[in-house]
């Protein structure tokens, strides 16, 4: 059998930690800084673990990480 590929996209975005569970990064802090509060700038830094569900659809892009 050949070897299954993973998503060029996930890889780049995603890191499955060694308990498996998935890690990314913040989201909504691309732009519009201006207008968010200083809370949810202070609390959207560094990377989150995704839900259950989310996790579960980034496992299977990446066959290999698990």
């Amino acid at each position: 059998m050949p070897k299954m590929k993973t998503k060029s996209s996930a890889k780049k975005r995603f890191k499955v930690t060694a308990t498996g569970k998935v890690m990314a990064g913040q989201a909504g802090k691309r732009h519009g800084m201006i207008k968010r509060h200083k809370k949810f700038i202070r609390d959207a830094r560094g990377t989150t673990t995704l839900s259950a569900p989310d996790a579960k659809i980034v496992k299977s892009y990446m066959p290999y990480d698990r």
